[in-house]
């Protein structure tokens, strides 16, 4: 079992193919497979799971203001019932206000984006937010406030 000091999000050798035909819900299934494109599209990197629930791409290695250090996946996405959520960096809602805005319906938390279908999003503005979350966790791009 994990101490809360053990990092708990890691890679992990099940299938993503097997994990996203499980999705129960169509439309969410149907909306993971096309974010899988997206990511895969934008970052260059295959899709991993990570943990029990997370399509991740690439990684990243982070350290927290008190020591603590992990590995992350650059981006990722959980298709979970009520929302695709899609993993960003840290305060994406105030760095890319203007993103955001252009995005259409979605809801923001840290480095959560909660979508509830892709078909109501503009893909531009997510695939710029998505590259510009993998370009600040590669160390290529500051976080800028735009």
């Amino acid at each position: 079992m994990a101490t809360s000091k053990e990092q708990v999000t890691v890679p992990t050798d099940v299938g993503v193919d097997g994990f996203l035909a499980a999705v129960p819900d169509e439309r969410r299934r149907a909306d993971a497979g096309r974010l899988r494109t997206i990511m895969g599209e934008v970052t260059g990197e295959p899709a991993v799971m990570w943990a029990p629930s997370i399509v991740g791409f690439g990684s990243y290695r982070y350290t927290y203001d008190s020591g603590r250090t992990g590995d992350a996946p650059l981006v990722g996405f959980s298709p979970r019932k009520q929302h695709l959520v899609v993993y960003l960096v840290g305060g994406f809602e105030d760095r890319y206000g203007q993103i955001l805005e252009r995005l259409g319906p979605h809801r923001a938390g840290k480095g959560c984006l909660y979508l509830k279908r892709l078909d109501t999003v503009d893909e531009g503005a997510l695939r710029e937010l998505i590259d510009r979350t993998a370009r600040v966790h590669r160390g290529v791009d500051r976080a800028s406030r735009r």
